[in-house]
């Protein structure tokens, strides 16, 4: 019979990573606040492209619209593939692209903000960018910096 194949110690199973986050209250908020990061920004991009949740360019306001080289619609087609890249980089790298995630809701603030008729939404991704830098904080800690040992061996460290 072949002996099992060695899991080194830092990778943890689903089981303990499960049975981790029901025990470590900050930990289990990490990946609910993570889970809900990577899944909301690529399904609104998903949406951008097909309009079934609203009318996404008449959410843009009027000044950018005017400034804008193309129209409302296509600028929405480039702001879902941002949102979709942005979601797809909180599933790889939490703790630098939830930063990314709250600068382009800060973007979208001030979108609302200067187009009358928006500031309920507005406040809505106030929140949202609030739970963005409290995942960029957690990450800190349960997804930490790469750094290269001599070597050229990758290391953890916080």
């Amino acid at each position: 019979m072949a002996a099992p194949a060695h899991v080194p110690e830092h990778t943890p199973s689903l089981a303990s990573g499960r049975r981790r986050a029901l025990d470590e209250p900050a930990y289990g908020a990490y990946w609910l606040l993570r889970a809900g990061y990577v899944v909301l920004p690529i399904w609104m991009g998903i949406d951008k492209f097909v309009n079934a949740l609203t009318d996404w360019p008449s959410y843009l306001a009027p000044w950018i619209v005017d400034v804008l080289p193309f129209s409302a619609q296509t600028a929405m087609y480039v702001v879902g593939a941002i949102e979709i890249v942005a979601g797809v980089a909180v599933a790889i790298k939490p703790r630098y692209a939830a930063y990314v995630v709250a600068l382009w809701l800060t973007g979208i603030i001030v979108n609302l903000l200067t187009y009358s008729g928006f500031y309920d939404v507005a406040l809505r991704d106030f929140g949202l960018l609030l739970g963005a830098l409290a995942l960029a904080r957690l990450a800190a800690t349960y997804d930490p910096a790469r750094s290269i040992r001599p070597g050229g061996r990758g290391a953890r460290t916080r």
